[in-house]
């Protein structure tokens, strides 16, 4: 069994669930929201979210000693597919080639009311 993660600036769980969990070199990062992780709540607007919950994901990242550098796998969920080129743009600032994997699927809802959620899966090389 892996161990959980939490830190600083690391958005807290809203259910009975890690935030992030290691297996092995193996990191598996929960969908992250576009929420402040101070206050639990949303950003306004799409482009806010998605920005937001990169800074998540960064941090999640972080406080188990990984980068994105490390992530081979990103999963987005969007609940609209219509905004696919403005979070595409938004994710290809935080990742460099070469990118990881990645679905993007649309979905009747997210958590909070949320706009777009993030996950993703990093491997500590080396």
């Amino acid at each position: 069994m892996g161990k959980a993660i939490n830190g600083p600036g690391v958005a807290p769980a809203i259910g009975p669930y890690s935030a992030a969990i290691t297996s092995g070199d193996l990191l598996f990062c929960s969908g992250q929201l576009g929420m402040d992780p101070a206050t639990g709540d949303l950003r306004d607007g799409v482009t806010a979210q998605a920005e937001q919950a990169l800074v998540n994901l960064r941090a999640l990242l972080a406080a188990a000693g990984f980068g994105v550098e490390h992530v081979v796998k990103c999963t987005i969920f969007l609940t609209n597919l219509a905004d696919f080129a403005t979070v595409n743009e938004i994710y290809g600032r935080t990742f460099s080639e070469p990118y990881p994997a990645r679905s993007t699927v649309q979905v009747a809802g997210l958590p909070k009311g949320g706009l777009v959620e993030i996950e993703a899966i990093a491997q500590r090389v080396g």
